[in-house]
């Protein structure tokens, strides 16, 4: 949609509809953070304990920034960055207060150089189920006949092979970018709205098929159990943390996908569509991917490898596994483009309206760019293992660029840029401004105030704390 102004000029373009939005902010929420990192998440932190406290998390915390992030773009119309400079301007204050949408906007580049390394691995496994099915058949389990220890092993293999790993980069940066390059309503809505459904499909019958073939009885009492005994601070610190990551915080691409939606549009309610969404989908991959792991004997805390190691085990013991697994990472493929697409928009929003180029070449530069960044993070694995150029500072000790790249945002720029969003929002803009944008009347206008002024910049300002310095929790 190319909306026409009074004066007969064309519009910034924007989301053709309502509905269009919310899949495009679900499929920019709902990423690897929820199919590898939840799971993965309440398997190290006990299950039940972790996943209520997150839920409850998700609502004192995550919506309250959400909405936040999403006004702020809407009433800009522009770039995040932009985008706070004209509040802050219209309320009377500092333009610098643009830094705190800047922190999103580098966060954004910085997760998309490896991010894109990970969908590599996605597409390789995709490959893998897809040369699985041909040569096994339909109906068998996957990889039929091969020792459980050569599936654990096709993660360090792939890990080892730089050329590999780059190339697989490559394919998925590549794929990104021909939809961000396309525009906002022929490109990035596209995306959304065809794939986001399509994930929804595939990922419930997944769920389905693991409630019947699996041990759905056992996922269901790991998940929802509550042992207050495990509720421990570090369990609680995780569930704030993840309920923050789930929804893509921090790094300017829900107030980039904000300045493209509508003022008849309730950004209250379909903020809360779209946390709810996000979090039915966390939910549901423990229901999806827990069942099938304790059906074939697997440990539910085995990390990153849940998804690509456990899990490809566990497909092996199934009746058409090597069917399921295959369309359990054409999902998750679907799940990190629509997230790649957000990561890739924000960037290139601002470097279109801050060097006043066209949308290809900004989209191409910052895919140059992060390309050649996620290229040092995939050899990080294998030919650059001993590069560690940040390794004289305590916090990135040890680490190569992949993890430095990881560490840099999730530790530091993210809840920066989250941080600052909920003291602007709640203490710089003029009330009027937020008041004619949050969608909120009476009680709850009052109640999402009191947790974007208070206790969401605390809680942020703890995750901060301890991911900087982790001794505190004894780490």
């Amino acid at each position: 949609m190319a909306a026409i102004g009074s004066s007969g000029a064309k519009a910034r373009d924007g989301w053709s509809s309502r509905s269009a939005f919310i899949l495009a902010a679900v499929g920019s929420a709902v990423g690897l953070g929820n199919m590898w990192r939840f799971p993965a998440e309440a398997g190290a932190n006990g299950g039940g304990a972790f996943v209520l406290f997150y839920i409850l998390c998700v609502a004192l915390i995550g919506l309250p920034i959400l909405l936040s992030e999403t006004l702020i773009g809407r009433h800009g119309q522009s770039s995040a960055p932009e985008s706070v400079r004209r509040i802050a301007k219209e309320s009377g204050k500092s333009s610098h207060w643009d830094t705190l949408a800047s922190f999103g906007v580098l966060g954004a580049f910085l997760v998309l150089s490896f991010y894109c390394v990970v969908g590599g691995w996605v597409l390789y496994y995709i490959g893998v189920f897809a040369q699985d099915l041909f040569s096994t058949g339909v109906t068998g389990g996957a990889f039929e006949g091969r020792p459980a220890g050569d599936i654990e092993a096709l993660l360090p293999s792939l890990f080892g092979n730089g050329g590999l790993m780059v190339g697989l980069h490559i394919a998925f940066i590549a794929i990104t970018f021909y939809f961000v390059s396309r525009g906002v309503s022929s490109g990035i809505e596209w995306v959304a709205t065809w794939l986001m459904p399509a994930f929804f499909v595939l990922f419930l019958l997944i769920t389905i098929y693991g409630a019947f073939t699996g041990a759905f009885s056992e996922a269901l009492s790991y998940l929802f159990t509550f042992d207050a005994s495990k509720l421990t601070g570090a369990v609680m610190l995780a569930a704030v943390g993840q309920a923050f990551f789930s929804l893509s915080l921090g790094v300017a691409g829900m107030m980039t996908y904000g300045a493209y939606v509508g003022r008849d549009v309730n950004l209250a309610g379909t903020s809360g569509i779209i946390a709810g969404a996000d979090t039915a989908v966390a939910l549901l991959a423990g229901l999806c991917i827990f069942p099938i792991v304790f059906a074939a004997g697997l440990e539910p805390n085995g990390g990153p490898g849940l998804m690509f190691q456990s899990l490809p085990i566990g497909f092996q013991s199934m009746p058409f596994g090597s069917v399921v697994g295959l369309l359990f990472f054409v999902m998750v493929f679907f799940a990190a483009l629509t997230s790649s697409v957000s990561l890739m928009e924000a960037p290139t929003a601002w470097l279109k309206d801050k060097a006043k180029v066209t949308r290809p070449m900004a989209t191409l530069i910052v895919t140059v760019a992060a390309l050649l960044l996620g290229i040092l993070a995939a050899l990080s694995f294998n030919d650059l293992s001993d590069f560690q150029p940040f390794g004289f500072i305590p916090l990135f000790e040890g680490q190569g660029m992949f993890d430095v790249l990881d560490t840099v945002t999730s530790k530091v720029l993210m809840p920066i840029g989250a941080i600052m969003t909920a003291l602007f929002v709640g203490w710089v803009a003029e009330r009027r401004l937020i008041d004619s944008e949050n969608g909120l009347s009476g009680g709850l206008e009052k109640v999402w105030l009191f947790l974007v002024r208070w206790l969401c910049p605390l809680a942020l300002i703890t995750i901060l704390i301890v991911g900087i310095f982790p001794s505190i929790l004894g780490e």
